[in-house]
């Protein structure tokens, strides 16, 4: 649950592995989680879930990004907005 007076965030852009860990993180806050609950409902350990948010970097998810760049691509994560889920 948010405790500052700031608005939430409700997109994020990512173009590298530390800004997919950054966005987790944000969506993750924005959903009042912890790792441990995030992690139990994700089904992955809370350690990689850890090494995620900080910007681990992996080979895989690196050389996709590149390639979507390079297409001109942007991948961005967005929640919903007051009105509920949109499909």
């Amino acid at each position: 649950m948010r405790t500052d007076k700031s608005p939430p965030r409700r997109s994020w852009t990512v173009r590298g592995a530390a800004d997919l860990g950054r966005t987790v993180s944000g969506v993750r806050r924005e959903n009042g989680l912890t790792q441990q609950d995030l992690a139990e409902q994700a089904g992955i350990d809370r350690t990689y879930l850890a090494r995620l948010e900080a910007g681990a970097e992996t080979l895989l998810l690196e050389r996709a990004l590149r390639a979507l760049r390079r297409m001109g691509a942007v991948v961005r994560v967005e929640l919903p907005g007051d009105n509920g889920p949109q499909s």
